[in-house]
């Protein structure tokens, strides 16, 4: 199979070839020839499986044969990051077609993009925000829209933007062409597709499996330890290129200036970065300035970068989807990839829960000789799931009383059960010792 027998202009086929594409992936040979035929579409897929080109191809295609100069396609992403990847993406392929492409979103001047607008563009890739905004000041003209692509549809449910979707969409010609693409289905966006999406043909690739090339490492520790466990970790793994997610933007801006202190050529990525900070952090870690970036989920969305050897969870996800959809950003294109996942007492029903999806796609078995025996009530103990100890802050208070020098945990209080796992004495230097889940 190959990008031939869609038929596509010659000049979008020429930009195929010149980004040296061969083969379609699984969502581009599915969807594709639904939206050339005219059809909505609802495609459910991770990111990293080619489904801008899914979308973007048969956009170019339309486009390419018809009249320039007013705003055919709208394209709406959750962030700023993804946005302007969908940008390059569709000026790669489309570069040869002229037609013009343009991204709307807030954080940076609003007259730039009016002046652009007013010179025409075909395709609008745009953030709900500041679209709303140029829709409001009447500043671009949606009356003869032909295309709209809501991509990421989940993430902007959870980013709490479906009310402004809804507003968009009120502001758009009711004859269109509806294209939803959404990693996961929670039931909002399936009601927001039932809303949006007339007859929709639906295609679906690896939602939620995981990536078989990742193996994936549990590290309990005490919330208060885990800047620590994480600087002995990157001081002891081997590592390329690292993305570290966290739970806030707060935390990501402070543990990315903790490990530039530390000497690691390490940047944040979070919505308190201006633009321009953004795309250098982005840029940097892309070409290898930065080793190590630090990023919240929402920010994250847009990374696509195919060398990133370790995901590390620095804080548990909210949920197993999110959590696959995290490692699926190592283990790309057929090469090795970790996931480390810092885990605290809190997250052990969440931690269930990833053993239950990941358990699923490896019919419950799981390679067990690096894995203590899970007790009938396994738990999380405070006592002992610390990885390294510090002394008790208050004077006269009882230390905490450390594993043994063989490394076996202390059995002490509620930590029979416990998954914790425990520091090996070496050097007078505690040494991280990791729990790995991975499929049989």
């Amino acid at each position: 199979m190959d990008f031939k027998q869609f038929n596509l202009h010659p000049k979008v086929a020429a930009g195929i070839a010149a980004a040296g594409f061969t083969c379609p992936t699984p969502i581009q040979a599915q969807a594709i020839p639904g939206i050339m035929q005219g059809q909505d579409v609802m495609g459910l897929a991770q990111t990293g499986t080619g489904k801008t080109a899914a979308f973007g191809l048969p956009i170019l295609d339309r486009l390419a044969r018809g009249p320039r100069g007013h705003v055919r396609a709208l394209i709406v992403a959750p962030t700023r990051e993804l946005a302007e990847q969908i940008h390059t993406a569709l000026g790669e392929l489309g570069r040869q077609t002229g037609l013009r492409s343009m991204t709307v979103y807030g954080g940076v001047g609003i007259n730039p993009q009016i002046a652009r607008l007013r010179k025409g563009a075909e395709i609008v890739v745009a953030c709900p925000g500041r679209l709303l905004d140029h829709i409001q000041q009447k500043t671009i003209d949606l009356s003869r829209l032909e295309v709209l692509v809501l991509d990421e549809a989940d993430r902007m449910f959870d980013m709490g933007f479906l009310p402004d979707i809804r507003r968009i969409v009120k502001n758009l010609p009711k004859k269109r062409q509806n294209l939803l693409f959404s990693a996961t289905m929670p039931q909002e966006i399936r009601r927001l597709a039932g809303e949006i999406l007339v007859d929709p043909k639906t295609v679906q690739v690896d939602t939620v499996a995981p990536a078989t090339t990742v193996s994936h490492a549990l590290y309990p520790v005490a919330q208060q330890l885990k800047t620590d466990l994480l600087l002995r970790l990157l001081g002891q793994t081997k590592t390329e290129s690292v993305l570290i997610f966290t739970r806030t933007k707060h935390r990501a801006k402070r543990l990315g200036e903790k490990l530039a202190k530390g000497g690691y050529r390490a940047a944040s990525l979070q919505g308190n970065l201006s633009q321009n900070k953004r795309q250098a952090a982005l840029d940097g870690f892309r070409d290898g300035r930065f080793q190590v970036l630090v990023a919240t989920d929402i920010a994250a969305r847009g990374i696509d970068v195919s060398q990133v050897s370790h995901v590390i969870n620095f804080d548990i996800p909210d949920t197993a989807d999110a959590y696959i959809h995290r490692i699926g950003r190592t283990g790309r294109a057929a090469r090795s990839g970790e996931a480390f996942t810092l885990v605290t007492a809190e997250d052990q029903a969440m931690v269930h829960t990833i053993e239950r999806l990941l358990g699923a796609f490896s019919n419950g078995c799981w390679t067990t000789s690096r894995i203590p025996p899970r007790g009938p009530n396994p738990r999380f103990s405070r006592a002992n799931a610390p990885l390294v100890e510090r002394p008790a802050a208050k004077r006269g208070a009882p230390k905490p009383r450390p594993a043994a020098a063989t490394g076996k945990p202390d059995r002490t209080g509620a930590g029979r059960h416990s998954r914790a796992l425990h520091f090996e004495q070496v050097r007078g230097r505690p040494q991280p010792q990791r729990q790995e889940i991975s499929h049989a």
